[in-house]
């Protein structure tokens, strides 16, 4: 079955003043999909956010949201709720009247509508049934949050992550189809974030809300998306699942933005065989023009350290950082400076032989503009 589109951006271009900071913008957003879009500051994801979130109009394009245009809408008639990076908690309130204030407001216009078309109405049972309602929603987001218990508790009480979580919960307890996520863990540390990342990953799953995901950090945009649009200058770069953009990247930016990469200058000779760095070397996969002058990736832990008889390549360790589960090192190889990870230890100065298999070699094709 095909994947339904619930967000399409179409040929969408924003400028500030003289400055284009979104480039003629394509892309298809699926239902029920976490999507993130990922790339520095500058590159375009967040003004892109705010385009579907109706925060900025596109100077040009059309953003479609369940099949029809939503360019001059504004936030509120769009079934899209979002979490910014700073999250905007009301600080006079405490947590259950946060996440409930938007149903409240809402329920509070249902009310007046309802006893405008029947003056009849007996406002008190009515408004009885609303306020259960929203306690029933309120009790239900914060469970999911993780946070059942602290709805009297005051937002200057809470810690940085606990807020992080009445946002979210806030943001999704009216359900809506489409969640936006302005870096919202941004502000969290290390290991509180690292947290997070499975909870919203699993949060998603349970509410069948398409996520939308801004951020600068490749992994948290590896750890939860089902797909990455890697972004540069207001361009998309590559699009794809997180492990074929790691494994297949399409071009320099996208290999070093996306994990560590060695980038080595070489020449396909001919079906399944590269030569780098004066060795020839068995690869698959790709179809070049033979003699093309490639760009070949490896990732520093696709290298396989091996006793030097055996080796192919020989370099010298120049740099060790100990990472808790391995070593990266740091060699020069005649010139060529190398990264690889292992778990073994080695001294400054120190030779080690490398190997690596022909399914662990990448290649790209070379951009004279990068």
């Amino acid at each position: 079955m095909d994947k339904k589109v619930i967000i399409e951006l179409s040929h969408i271009t924003k400028q500030f003043d003289d400055e284009i900071v979104v480039n003629d913008l394509n892309l298809k957003i699926y239902e029920n999909e976490f999507i993130t879009l990922l790339g520095p500051s500058g590159c375009g994801k967040t003004t892109t956010l705010r385009m579907i979130g109706g925060f900025e109009k596109p100077n040009a394009g059309e953003i479609i949201i369940n099949g029809k245009i939503f360019n001059e809408l504004p936030p509120y008639a769009r079934p899209i709720n979002t979490v910014f990076q700073r999250y905007a908690l009301f600080p006079h309130l405490n947590v259950y009247e946060n996440v409930a204030f938007g149903l409240k407001n809402r329920n509070d216009t249902y009310l007046s509508n309802f006893y405008q078309i029947d003056p009849t109405l007996d406002k008190k049972v009515f408004k009885d049934v609303l306020k259960k309602k929203i306690d029933e929603s309120v009790v239900e987001a914060l469970k999911l949050v993780k946070l059942t218990g602290f709805e009297q508790r005051k937002i200057t009480q809470i810690s940085g992550g606990q807020a992080q979580r009445v946002a979210l919960a806030r943001a999704i307890v009216n359900r809506p189809q489409i969640l936006l996520l302005d870096e919202p863990l941004a502000a969290l540390d290390l290991k509180l974030r690292q947290n997070m990342q499975y909870e919203l990953k699993e949060m998603q799953k349970k509410l069948g809300i398409t996520f939308i995901f801004v951020t600068h950090d490749q992994e948290e945009a590896m750890t939860m998306s089902d797909r990455i649009v890697v972004m540069k200058d207001g361009l998309v770069q590559q699009m794809g699942t997180p492990k074929h953009i790691y494994n297949e990247p399409v071009n320099r930016y996208v290999a070093n933005f996306i994990g560590e990469s060695n980038i080595i200058p070489g020449v396909y000779l001919k079906k399944d065989l590269v030569e780098f760095m004066g060795v020839k070397f068995d690869c698959t996969g790709y179809t070049f023009a033979n003699n093309e002058v490639v760009d070949v990736v490896i990732r520093p832990e696709d290298f396989d350290v091996v006793k030097l008889d055996e080796a192919k390549l020989i370099g010298k360790v120049t740099n060790s950082i100990f990472k808790g589960v391995h070593n990266e090192l740091t060699l020069d190889a005649n010139g060529v400076e190398l990264f690889v990870n292992t778990y073994e230890n080695y001294e400054i100065g120190e030779p080690i032989g490398l190997k690596v298999d022909p399914y662990e070699i990448h290649l790209m094709k070379v951009n004279k503009d990068e």
